[in-house]
């Protein structure tokens, strides 16, 4: 089935679900994703080959993970020098991502690929590799603050990318089903699935969203370190993921040492995230579940944002008490001014109304405000619509770049225009979430109207003109996304072959 030299195999991975305790959930069963078609004719068949070859090294390591979960990996460094895949590391990289310290572009490091590569995986084979601090930048966030981003260098970005694929196909098999956040075949809209469908589908009466403070700064070395061993033995992948996290921070042509977390913008980062949750969070609050919980209970998690599901008010209290021990053991806090716990589900607007209260609270996740609802047949759902202030704070930004584009030839600006409306509705155009769409893209139409009466001081147009122009440029909103049960069963139900 899987023969050696194939590039196709009819095995597609499956990340297995929570484990012990009955049935597993639907909303957190693994998500599979089949393999790329190939191209009957490929040019260059030597790569082919390659990706083939790395492919079944990924594939060994990964069933030898399965098969025993307490297994140490003790020679995993070769995997990761080896010339082939680091040069699909650096094809993986974005051509035009920001470039570190030293200045080297994916461009001009790609003009002697072959040498450079081929030197960089001999200082990996040699223990002559150094890293290099990264370059700290910070991007505005939707609520007003700033974000730190680490920018590596690129060759920290081709060695980060390929160590992360070899222990990927380790921590695949490790991590839960609840777990989304930067994985392999999973995104963003999986996890909001995962919210609909768990609450509509199980017996939800309490919803705990948890949002750790700091998360990426607060992540202690030393107990990253210690996780990372349970399953790496390989002293070489230890000491290049710890030169990694103590190479610091260059901020104002100023260095500074980095104590404590692994910086947002690198390749191995999220990995490295995800495994100090595993250890901290994910394990423990699976068998609070299975041992504490006195109701049903669901979990979903991506990143550092955690969305908790209780049946018993006792149960919601209890668990966000112990959470909040848990994580301070490890370094880490809950946001006091985004946790929050709510009464949400299929009877809270019964039971707020029954008491005199007023309608269900609702809570922001992955840029959708989660509303408890009813669709035309009167049936309980959980309506997602895209949440205020950052469709405000979009439309601020589209903002500023038109008043850049005033005098630009309005066919370059329509086009550019429509790049980003498309893009916005790539996310956002969930089923119950059109209203908004057309909202913005009524907006978006008296933006560019506005800036287009500023090109002259004669300059007026018409909103007839405005119609043409957005009829042309800006497509009219419609449900790119299935509804959430529909595309979770099928992504819980395509895989034929597990791993394990």
């Amino acid at each position: 089935m899987n023969g050696g030299g194939k590039s196709d195999g009819p095995i597609v991975p499956e990340n297995p679900p929570n484990e012990g305790g009955g049935a597993p959930l639907p909303e957190e069963e693994g998500e599979g994703k089949s393999p790329t078609e190939g191209n009957p004719m490929q040019r260059n068949r030597d790569r082919a080959q390659h990706r083939a070859s790395l492919q079944q090294a990924l594939d060994r390591i990964r069933q030898a993970a399965g098969k025993d979960q307490k297994l140490r990996f003790t020679t995993l460094w070769h995997h990761v020098y080896n010339i082939n895949r680091l040069r699909e590391a650096y094809f993986g990289l974005k051509r035009k991502s920001a470039s570190g310290v030293d200045g080297e572009t994916w461009q001009s490091y790609g003009e002697n690929l072959e040498v450079n590569l081929h030197d960089l995986s001999k200082r990996l084979r040699q223990g002559a590799y150094r890293a290099r601090p990264v370059q700290r930048i910070y991007i505005p966030k939707p609520d007003g603050r700033q974000r730190p981003i680490g920018i590596p260098t690129l060759e920290d970005k081709i060695v980060q990318r390929a160590t992360a694929q070899v222990m990927g196909a380790i921590y695949e098999e490790d991590f839960r089903g609840f777990s989304y956040g930067f994985r392999p075949g999973r995104h963003q809209h999986h996890a909001l699935d995962a919210v609909s469908v768990g609450i509509t589908k199980r017996t939800v009466n309490w919803v705990l969203y948890a949002d750790i403070r700091g998360f990426f700064d607060a992540i202690d070395h030393e107990w990253l370190v210690k996780f990372v061993e349970h399953r790496i033995a390989d002293k070489r992948v230890l000491r290049h993921i710890q030169k990694w996290l103590n190479a610091g921070v260059l901020e104002e042509d100023e260095w500074r040492p980095t104590e404590e977390g692994t910086p947002q913008g690198g390749s191995i980062s999220p990995l490295l995230a995800n495994i100090y949750l595993h250890y901290v969070f994910d394990l423990w609050a699976q068998q609070w579940r299975q041992t504490q919980a006195r109701g049903e209970m669901i979990i979903i998690r991506f990143a550092d944002d955690i969305i908790l599901g209780f049946e018993r008010h006792d149960d919601a209290t209890r668990f966000q008490t112990e959470m909040t021990e848990r994580l301070r053991k490890f370094g880490l806090e809950l946001n006091g001014d985004k946790t929050r716990l709510i009464e949400f589900g299929r009877y809270a607007a019964t039971n707020r109304k029954r008491r005199g209260q007023g309608k269900p609270d609702t809570f922001d996740f992955l840029g959708f405000t989660h509303i408890c609802s009813k669709n035309r047949r009167g049936y309980f759902i959980v309506l997602r619509q895209t949440i205020r202030a950052r469709r405000w704070a979009r439309l601020k930004v589209i903002y500023e770049e038109l008043r850049k584009r005033t005098h630009d030839p309005v066919p370059e600006v329509g086009r550019w225009l429509r790049s980003v409306w498309q893009g916005y509705m790539n996310y956002y155009a969930v089923p119950g979430n059109l209203s908004t769409l057309w909202a913005f893209r009524k907006e978006l139409t008296r933006l560019w109207r506005l800036r287009l009466r500023r090109r002259s001081q004669k300059g007026y147009v018409t909103w007839k003109r405005m119609s043409l122009l957005r009829r042309r440029w800006l497509p009219c909103p419609r449900v790119l996304h299935p509804y959430p049960d529909q595309r979770l069963r099928v992504n819980t139900t395509r895989s034929r072959s597990p791993v394990r």
